[in-house]
């Protein structure tokens, strides 16, 4: 039997923000000078306009990328920003990466798990992995974990997921689809895999000052659809009881990238860590089947699956900052 989410840390927080908000505006008031932040995925979609605030507000911002040429002219003129080279779906590469930083020392205080891949033809990476499980939960997993030397004593873990979550819990029977692949499954599967990822994170983290969070940023027109066809579109739609679509309220990249703003920033959240955030606000539960327009299902905040999904990706990844 599924266990209880905690439906208290859903509970919304009375934020000042919301759907427009954008993450300049955020983050408008807050002074970041000293603050050390890395984006995954810092470079393109609503990574680029969270990186610009970020510095704007006087962080330093570390943006590992998988083009790092390309991430360093796009991101050329802005201060403090440093890049390097990080694949997620490589565990090989995030093991070299992290190594530097820890070398290097120093504290990170955000690390924004913003890259990722969606709805992509049918790869397999590492020992044989799917490769948005690989990329969206496991590579971030490892980085975080890695990371921990620099993390603990006080740092925030924003996760960033989204509403496909709704499209698939975690298939423990056959988490690779090899016995047959569903590209909306097996991205659902793992933006799953980022909500339980925080939660747990969250729940054990915060005795070493470590918090975490996970949020849908909202519909946004980027690069992460450039697999999809009308046909996809089609069939990820909301459709209202009459079965017909319900076109979402797409935002720019800069609204996008609010909730990801608030989550490393705001005060508000400090007693609902490991919710699930949308529109700069604590999300809704909800429990209908099938695609919503908003809200976390319950299978995504499950303390058990949570348990089960970090046993199993520090099985699978070699790294586990909790243990012990």
């Amino acid at each position: 039997m599924e266990a209880a989410a905690d439906l208290a840390a859903q509970d919304s927080v009375g934020s000042p923000f919301g759907a427009t908000s954008t993450a300049a505006e955020v983050l408008a008031g807050h002074d970041l000078t000293g603050r050390r932040v890395l984006v995954t995925g810092g470079y393109s979609g609503i990574g680029l306009p969270l990186v610009r605030a970020l510095v704007e507000a006087g962080a330093e911002v570390l943006a590992p990328a998988r083009r790092p040429e390309q991430a360093a002219e796009t991101l050329a003129g802005l201060p403090r920003v440093i890049v390097g080279a990080l694949d997620l779906a490589d565990q090989a590469s995030i093991t070299t990466y992290v190594d530097g930083l820890v070398a290097a020392g120093g504290h990170i205080d955000v690390v924004v798990g913003n890259a990722g891949v969606m709805a992509c033809p049918e790869a397999r990476v590492g020992p044989g992995w799917e490769r948005q499980l690989a990329t969206n939960h496991l590579g971030h997993f490892a980085l975080v974990n890695r990371l921990w030397p620099l993390l603990a004593g006080g740092a925030r873990v924003v996760s960033v997921s989204s509403l496909g979550h709704h499209h698939s819990p975690m298939r423990w029977d056959d988490p690779a689809f090899d016995r047959g692949y569903d590209k909306w499954a097996a991205y659902g599967q793992s933006k799953t895999a980022n909500i339980l990822f925080a939660a747990h994170l969250d729940r054990h983290g915060r005795e070493h000052g470590v918090r975490a969070w996970s949020l849908h940023p909202g519909a946004i027109l980027t690069s992460l659809g450039r697999h999809l066809t009308e046909d996809d579109l089609d069939a990820v739609l909301v459709r209202d009881a009459s079965g017909e679509p319900v076109m979402p309220d797409f935002k720019t990249p800069e609204q996008g990238a609010a909730t990801a703003a608030w989550a490393a920033t705001s005060p508000l959240l400090e007693d609902r860590g490991g919710a699930y955030l949308e529109d700069c606000e604590v999300g809704p539960l909800v429990t209908e089947d099938g695609l919503l327009a908003s809200g976390v299902k319950p299978h995504a905040l499950d303390p058990e699956e949570a348990a089960r999904l970090w046993a199993w990706s520090a099985e699978q990844t070699g790294v586990d900052a909790l243990a012990g």
